[in-house]
């Protein structure tokens, strides 16, 4: 296996780069290189760290030599708890309360009938998020049995050079493929599988993740796996990140600061554009973002104004010495340029606009020989 290039992190203030030891974080596996989103990469060859939903034993590779293993898995709690659990979650999470049924029900099913693929909860809800907004996408809602209100069709995505990277001919609020429908499809309450019933809906999708026995408490697997739904890097990548943070926030004692989930999840939905020295995402000319681009613009969707560069954020707020979700993550050198900022998602990871050439993506936020120079907390 090749030795992995370096991820070469552009400042924000000047066009020339300063390096960093960095690279995308795909939940402990091997992207291929040759891989697009919108014209520019996601960073090649990374074994790190996986999904805030594994425990990982990462398979061998020739960069990171050193992992930290991510948090135990958010499980679905017993019955006597479960009503009190998924109303709290649900509400942190902003998903529907129907839906964190049928995403638990899922969960709760497959336990039993495939133990061996610790199937957690989280990936379920983060598939429904990024891919119809938990059913919401085209103003629906579910109802007491579970099915939408108004069924869903293809929900088309498509790349920054307007390329479709979405399934053809997907439906549900699981947007499942025709292929995976026919293969997987299951009725959670028995009688003939409807896919706009998000218990029906995510049953098949488990079934799906969990075929062949795979078990997804690895990090290879579960990027298989997710691949098998939609093989899209956007797609792969946007639901990495919400599963970071829905397993993050599923195993946080409090409700998270709403502000930060604002920012995160603004964050997730510009993953896959490009890199713009100086990018604020404005759209039509400035289609993109460099790195304090991207975090300056996270928080005012929250209501929470940064400097507008990586230097002037990392002298402007409270430090911390352990990041929590939704901190600046900074590197360079403090007593003279700060460089590089990204936003902390949780379990290791961030999400970052790393260089020119490259997508707005998740990455592991240390590296062996990195310039880390440490964590701002905005909403301290």
């Amino acid at each position: 296996m090749s030795e992995e290039p370096e991820v070469v992190p552009q400042e924000d203030e000047a066009p020339e780069p300063r390096r960093r030891k960095a690279a995308v974080v795909v939940a402990a596996v091997v992207v291929v290189a040759a891989a697009l989103v919108v014209g520019v990469q996601f960073a090649p060859k990374q074994q790190e760290t996986t999904n805030a939903a594994a425990t990982v034993t990462p398979p061998p590779t020739s960069v990171a030599k050193t992992t930290t293993p991510p948090p135990t898995q958010p499980k679905v709690p017993e019955a006597s708890e479960f009503d009190a659990w998924a109303s709290k979650t649900s509400q942190w999470l902003d998903v529907p309360l129907r839906a964190m049924v049928g995403y638990a029900k899922a969960t709760t099913k497959l336990a039993k009938d495939a133990p061996g693929c610790h199937l957690s909860w989280v990936t379920l809800a983060a598939v429904g998020k990024v891919t119809t907004d938990h059913g919401r996408a085209r103003g629906g809602q579910f109802g007491t049995t579970g099915v939408l209100d108004k069924p869903l069709g293809t929900i088309e995505v498509r790349d920054f050079y307007d390329k479709v990277v979405s399934t053809a001919n997907a439906a549900g609020p699981m947007q499942l493929a025709p292929s995976i429908w026919a293969k997987y499809q299951a009725s959670y309450a028995g009688g003939k599988p409807d896919v706009q019933n998000i218990d029906d809906a995510a049953l098949t999708t488990g079934r799906a993740l969990c075929d062949g026995g795979t078990d997804l408490s690895q990090g290879q697997p579960w990027w298989d796996a997710v691949a098998k739904l939609q093989p899209a890097p956007l797609f792969l990548h946007r639901t990495l990140a919400t599963v970071n943070v829905y397993g993050t926030v599923g195993q946080g004692s409090a409700a998270p600061n709403p502000a930060v989930l604002s920012a995160v999840n603004f964050a997730i939905d510009k993953i896959g554009l490009p890199y713009i020295w100086g990018g604020n995402g404005t759209g039509g000319n400035d289609p993109g973002f460099d790195c304090s681009g991207l975090t300056t613009a996270a928080y005012a969707s929250a209501g929470v104004k940064l400097m507008r560069t990586a230097d002037t954020q990392y002298r402007s707020v409270p430090h911390v010495t352990e990041p929590q979700l939704g901190d600046l993550i900074f590197y360079g050198e403090p007593t003279t340029k700060i460089h590089h900022v990204g936003l902390y998602i949780g379990n290791q990871q961030m999400i970052d606009a790393p260089q020119t050439g490259q997508a707005v993506q998740v990455h592991s936020y240390r590296r062996d020989g990195d310039d880390y120079a440490g964590a701002g907390r905005p909403t301290a």
